[in-house]
């Protein structure tokens, strides 16, 4: 599928015009929707990691509704079985044989809903679908519908009833994000205003399938000159040259520059530039070089200290 100019353009101006809608729906987080929008069509899939009642749920829903996808919700408990989530065979009388059954996963945007409160054998049961975008099943394999994202909303470890997610797990996300809370105008706009919910029932597609994947074709086509890369590749060195914790991965590596071109891309551009780099960096990278997310409340709502990324962000030049 080719993606031309008047494509490009057509699809960034649609894209544009979604984000100001989703900025209406979850107030005054402009970065986080953008991001979030980039790690779409970067094709990956994304992890929201905040308190309940944060707008976690209601982004997903609003992405899922302006993109045109198919969307399904999960609310994941510690009871949870893995057949849950894909789907069971179950034996058809009339026909006396096995006939399977599929599950919510079969979807086009999935919401794992406080995913890390199920036990690691749930959890690993999306690992394949994340992975290979499809799922296997008493020893059938059945391809879920495309495209297929999964975004997943996980509460802070300090939370009762939740269990770590395994890093296999959290390196199948393309990005890490933190909603927080709001500011107090948007608070104040949330208390005189319509309820976010509501809002949704309102929003129509402003894409649909073959728009989506066209994009995410046009994201691939993003340019990446040399000395973009050379400073990419630093950032990676200095992740690779600390004790503290494990350096990014080549598919971390690979995660990165896709999610630079994405940004670039739903910014209107068609080429990356090392602020693309920079404003993407920590949320592909902070969750795979172990950084654990606290709350606000937990750090007194104050000055927050620099997690890895922005320390590496902060030591690395971008021209040498």
């Amino acid at each position: 599928m080719t993606h031309s100019a008047t494509d490009y353009l057509h699809n960034q101006q649609k894209i544009a015009q979604m984000m100001i809608q989703l900025n209406q729906i979850v107030l005054d987080k402009p970065q986080a929707v953008k991001l979030a929008l980039s790690g779409i069509l970067a094709g990956g899939h994304i992890l929201l990691q905040d308190l309940p009642g944060m707008g976690k749920t209601t982004l997903a829903q609003g992405l899922a509704q302006l993109l045109g996808l198919s969307f399904s919700r999960v609310q994941f408990t510690n009871d949870m079985l893995p057949a849950d989530i894909l789907g069971m065979s179950i034996y058809d009388q009339s026909k006396q044989k096995f006939e399977f059954r599929p599950g919510p996963i079969f979807t086009q945007l999935l919401l794992a809903d406080e995913i890390n409160r199920s036990s690691p054998k749930t959890q690993s049961a999306l690992l394949e679908a994340m992975e290979e975008r499809q799922v296997t099943q008493d020893g059938q394999t059945y391809v879920l519908p495309q495209p297929f994202f999964v975004i997943a909303t996980q509460n802070p470890l300090q939370q009762a009833g939740v269990y770590p997610l395994p890093e296999s797990q959290l390196d199948r996300f393309l990005l890490c994000l933190s909603l927080g809370y709001p500011s107090p105008t948007a608070e104040r706009e949330l208390l005189k205003g319509q309820d976010r919910r509501e809002l949704l029932k309102d929003l129509a597609a402003m894409l649909d399938t073959e728009t989506v994947i066209l994009a995410q074709q046009g994201v691939k086509q993003v340019y990446v000159a040399d000395v973009v890369l050379d400073y990419l590749q630093r950032l990676v060195a200095k992740t690779r040259a600390s004790q503290e914790y494990h350096g990014l991965s080549p598919r971390g590596v690979l995660s990165l520059q896709r999610a630079a071109q994405a940004h670039s891309y739903v910014s209107g551009h068609m080429e990356i530039t090392p602020e693309d780099i920079q404003a993407v960096f920590a949320a592909v990278t902070d969750h795979r070089l172990g950084q654990r997310f606290i709350p606000a409340h937990v750090t007194g709502g104050g000055q927050a200290p620099l997690t890895i990324a922005q320390r590496i962000l902060a030591e690395v030049p971008v021209v040498v």
